[in-house]
């Protein structure tokens, strides 16, 4: 799942199959610019991979079974292991902008639970969230990372319904509630994934920081921007875990 100015990864992909989201019965559209719209089935890695270019958000005004409708067309297809992306703005000091973070857990600011309602047969009705992101594909990452000279970061990201930008005080209060990226998607996608048992491994890039003494103005442009120039790492990292999950 390629989030905002992420798509670079799908031309990596071979044997494709593509789908506009358009063309698909029930399917969202992705209204938002960087995300392309399009459901791709091919290789990557040597493995059938099904990616789709480009996400719904809650923000776009819709509900949580839409934003999570491909998920659950992902279960019935039989896959296995979720890898899922975005764009995220970054509260920990020690960030930098541009860096990929590995998300090793998150919190969930949404106002709309992906669960809510009658409970889907595919998990419990009280799914355990205590591993919502692979601990044996976070290993794999680092490992890759260190192989290839990569510089990834560990961190905790918060989901938000958004569209507004956080404000300063916004950025430090998710940073003292034990954030340390923050972001617009994402969560409900992974709750859906791990209630249907489906494996998660989650990366986020940094494209903007906030909550620090000097505020930053930040645009959606300079976002995509910087998504685009971290592109080239993610796609390395992510390629070569394919390979070997």
């Amino acid at each position: 799942m390629l989030g905002t100015g992420l798509g670079q990864l799908a031309s990596e992909i071979t044997d494709t199959l593509e789908f506009p989201y358009q063309d698909i019965p029930n399917f969202p559209v992705s209204t938002v610019e960087g995300h392309s719209g399009k459901l791709i089935f091919g290789k990557l890695g040597g493995k059938d991979i099904m990616a789709m270019q480009g996400r719904f958000h809650y923000y776009e005004g819709y509900n949580m079974k839409e934003v999570t409708f491909a998920i659950r067309v992902m279960y019935e297809l039989g896959i296995q292991t979720l890898f899922v992306s975005n764009a995220s703005g970054g509260m920990n000091p020690e960030f930098k902008i541009g860096e990929l973070m590995i998300i090793v857990d998150h919190i969930n600011m949404f106002p709309e639970h992906p669960l809510h309602g009658k409970n889907f047969p595919t998990g419990p009705r009280f799914p355990d969230m205590h591993e919502a992101y692979d601990h044996k594909l976070i290993a794999l990452a680092d490992e890759i990372a260190k192989e290839k000279g990569i510089r990834v970061k560990h961190g905790v990201y918060v989901g938000v319904q958004g569209p507004t930008f956080e404000t300063p005080a916004e950025y430090r209060m998710y940073r003292i509630l034990g954030g340390d990226a923050v972001g617009m998607s994402t969560v409900p996608e992974v709750i859906v994934a791990h209630h249907c048992g489906i494996k998660v491994f989650g990366m986020s890039i940094i494209t903007d920081l906030g909550g620090f003494d000097v505020p930053v103005a930040v645009s959606h442009e300079e976002v995509q921007k910087a998504a685009n120039a971290a592109q080239p790492l993610m796609t390395e990292l992510m390629r070569e875990m394919i390979r070997r999950s």
